[in-house]
């Protein structure tokens, strides 16, 4: 695992950061008293699991990466017009420069459509100025179906439990590999997610998913052990095969811009 150059102190539970003016915020970076993670020597948000070794990405591409022609746009620069906060009621979040910056404290955001299986793209920024650390550092994250993350944060020398940080398939699985730009730099994800199946109350198949973090694989058809949930280990319960996709307010001013959707109904179908 390369070394990375931190401005904190690194401790089994927590991480001490360092301000400009001398004072300190300390956050914890794992816990070792959770569950443990079904068929691993792993407990959830475990602070001991190996880090995923940092690379480097390649030159952005997100300039490239607009909508193709069957694609469901839902930003494009303009307005929210294609979401929603939970209760239906007009979103908090602000539009300017092209892009969606979360309003900490309104509340989360989701699509008025329903989706299948999907490819979703979208492109993400936390904040340039750094002022907390481990997960209270540029934390959001997308949700599909309204029940399974794939975890936003500023992941860029910035230590905290693996299964936490960015691209992590939260409380379950790290990234393969951890693909973050420096704070405030556009980011790209493209998330495939095939959901799962039931029959009445017995699950059939698991969901599964693809994910590129500014191009690189992180994980490539990976199963998830149930929805997300934290510190504890996420289980199944049958929903419908069609769910909303949402993006989290976690207190921090995160941006988003270039969303757009493809459903993928039926390609993996007999």
């Amino acid at each position: 695992m390369r070394r990375l150059v931190l401005l904190a102190t690194v401790l089994v539970m927590g991480a001490t950061l360092v301000t400009a003016t001398g004072g300190a915020q300390e956050l914890p970076v794992g816990y070792d008293d959770t569950p443990q993670l079904p068929g691993l020597p792993w407990r959830v948000h475990d602070a001991d699991r190996p880090q995923p070794e940092v690379v480097t990405p390649g030159p952005s591409f997100s300039e490239g990466a607009r909508a193709p022609s069957d694609a469901v746009v839902l930003f494009d620069g303009q307005d929210l017009s294609a979401w929603r906060k939970p209760d239906g009621s007009v979103p908090g979040w602000k539009v300017e420069h092209g892009y969606i910056e979360v309003v900490a404290g309104t509340g989360p955001i989701r699509t008025r459509e329903i989706f299948g299986d999907f490819q979703l793209h979208l492109e993400w920024a936390t904040p340039h100025d750094v002022v907390s650390n481990s997960q209270g550092r540029g934390n959001s994250g997308v949700f599909y179906h309204g029940l399974y993350e794939v975890q936003l944060l500023d992941s860029f020398e910035n230590p905290t439990y693996p299964d936490g940080q960015a691209g992590a398939l939260y409380g379950q699985t790290p990234p393969l590999v951890n693909a973050s730009r420096p704070p405030g730099a556009w980011q790209t994800y493209d998330i495939l997610f095939s959901g799962p199946r039931f029959d009445g109350d017995r699950l059939v198949r698991p969901a599964s998913v693809t994910v590129l973090h500014n191009g690189v694989a992180l994980h490539h058809r990976k199963e998830l052990i149930g929805g997300t949930v934290h510190r504890r280990v996420g289980s199944y319960e049958p929903h419908d095969e069609r769910g909303f996709i949402q993006l989290q307010d976690h207190g921090n001013p995160m941006r988003f811009r270039n969303i757009w959707i493809r459903e993928l109904g039926g390609y993996d179908e007999p």
